[in-house]
């Protein structure tokens, strides 16, 4: 933090932020774009097949988060040497994963199109399509590489702006293409090409910087074993991730059809926009954390905890109140009213958890930074088993809707029963006054908007863009007015010193400082 002054930390947040905020527009304004020109069959064979090439991503192995941890070590310490072994050794190992993937790719798009409830007359478009997105991510995994040697060397700002050029480049070709008439191949060439260009900016960027030669003689064996031993617990919440969020329209396109995945994707994806922005917070507090645990303050981790969890609280639970009363609205402005029926009740089913979740979103990153997150990973991958086995007997009973409710019930409980427990006993902390002190003033904050949002549906439902943001601007300024009446009472971020649950105090062991070569322990 020291190093990278305080005008770098502001330069990387803020273009974290207004990445996101391209993300987030470009994907508001395009996706019922390309739903409407391509139709709901052709929209839903476009998400399915990128959930399906999505459980790349496994093949990660851990192996990007090493890179991102070493090259940050061996830079501060200025050792070269180990710097370009670790650089040629992930590069070596990306390539033979991409290469390993390219033989996946070619195999398997001969029989995407038999697993899944496809149309006879879109089989040979299904084929040409995973052909195409997953040789993209094959070629992609090497690149990958130079995308964690930026963040290693904490140039989030070089990375994000190269991402949101390439975004608004990606987006305005995808247009000019359907404009033209043409379908959803061409689309589908646009938006994989755009990665791999992303990718050797990257890399090009990466080798400046670093000074690092590509030569296969930098790799090493022992290199080799350090980033696959460090990345292992990653890769345990990387397949636990896959489970819990990317196996729903694998599983509605198997025993439905590609175009009910549409309707699901309509009512998930404005929550993966929320919990995008809560995550682009909830990030900051594992470094944080990680150097209060190494000085064993437990009182300090404490008060982390919860106005971590309270910041998280703040974001969404007014987010969760204007999807839970104008839900209906937005999606009818954004893709049309015919989606209403299906998409609005899966976005109320999966509201619930994933406001719970997002609102706790500072306790997992927590558990990073104490390197207590093993345990968490199991539960969580648990979770995921149960997720798909619920959804794939409750979709043949209740549709779209059961594969909903088969992905919410496994994630409540894992935030309810489990994790508030095992962080409040973890930090030695009574439930009660966590809850209280990290979600009252939340709550508080929200009831007006909530009051408010009632009463101007009782004035008018909103049906267009306009009618939308009147009703969003005027929560917005009730909202806001409790969130700035909160600051200046300090009540914002002030958190009150928090009893242990023992009469004793538990101490905290001190981190150890690690040299260069060794391997951390998790």
């Amino acid at each position: 933090m020291k190093r990278l002054g305080q005008r770098g930390i502001i330069k990387n947040v803020s273009a974290s932020w207004l990445g996101l905020a391209v993300n987030v527009v470009t994907g508001l304004v395009v996706s019922p774009y390309i739903l409407h020109k391509l139709g709901d069959e052709a929209f839903g064979l476009w998400v399915l097949v990128f959930a399906i090439t999505g459980y790349y991503g496994l093949f990660d192995f851990g192996i990007r988060s090493s890179v991102i941890r070493y090259v940050a070590r061996f830079r501060a310490v200025d050792n070269q040497e180990d710097l370009s072994s670790l650089v040629n050794t992930a590069l070596f190992i990306y390539s033979c994963v991409g290469f390993l993937l390219l033989i996946i790719t070619f195999i398997g798009s001969y029989f995407v199109g038999e697993i899944f409830r496809v149309r006879p007359q879109d089989v040979h478009t299904v084929r040409i399509l995973f052909l195409m997105v997953g040789t993209s991510l094959s070629l992609g995994f090497p690149l990958a590489v130079f995308g964690g040697i930026l963040e290693g060397l904490q140039k989030f700002y070089l990375l994000n702006l190269i991402n949101i050029v390439n975004t608004i480049l990606r987006t305005i070709l995808v247009v000019v293409v359907l404009n033209r008439g043409y379908g959803l191949l061409m689309v589908a060439l646009v938006t994989v090409v755009f990665p791999l260009i992303n990718g050797a900016i990257n890399g090009i960027n990466a080798l400046r910087l670093t000074r690092v030669q590509v030569r296969f003689r930098h790799v090493s064996r022992r290199m080799f074993k350090e980033v696959v031993n460090y990345g292992s617990a990653t890769f345990i919440i990387a397949v636990a991730s896959k489970l819990r969020f990317r196996t729903d329209a694998m599983i509605i396109g198997t025993f439905l059809s590609a175009a009910y995945v549409a309707y699901f994707a309509i009512g998930s994806r404005l929550l993966d926009y929320a919990g995008d922005l809560v995550s682009s917070l909830a990030q900051i507090f594992v470094p944080m954390s990680s150097a209060v645990h190494a000085k064993g303050d437990m009182q300090q981790l404490r008060k982390i905890f919860v106005a971590g969890n309270r910041a998280c609280a703040l974001i969404i639970f007014p987010i969760s109140s204007i999807f839970l009363l104008l839900g209906k609205s937005v999606i009818e402005v954004w893709v049309g009213a015919k989606y209403i029926a299906t998409s609005y009740p899966v976005l109320v089913v999966l509201l619930i958890p994933n406001t719970l979740l997002l609102a706790q979103a500072a306790s997992g990153r927590i558990l990073y930074g104490m390197a207590e997150h093993r345990k968490w990973a199991w539960i969580v991958l648990i979770e995921g088993a149960a997720n798909v086995i619920l959804s794939v007997f409750l979709v043949r009973q209740y549709g779209v809707l059961g594969d909903a409710f088969g992905t919410a019930i496994p994630m409540a409980c894992t935030m309810i029963i489990f994790l508030p427990r095992y962080m409040c006993k973890l930090l030695d902390i009574r439930m009660l006054s966590y809850l209280m002190e990290a979600f009252t003033l939340p709550f508080v904050l929200c009831t007006p908007l909530l009051l408010t949002l009632i009463a101007m549906q009782r004035w008018f439902v909103p049906h267009t863009y306009f009618q939308l943001a009147v009703q969003l601007a005027i929560a917005g300024v009730v909202y806001g007015t409790g969130l700035l009446w909160a600051l200046k009472s300090n009540r914002l971020w002030s958190v009150r010193e928090l009893p242990a649950r023992n009469k004793s105090e538990m101490v905290l062991p001190i981190t150890k400082a690690y040299q260069p070569g060794e391997v951390a322990e998790r």
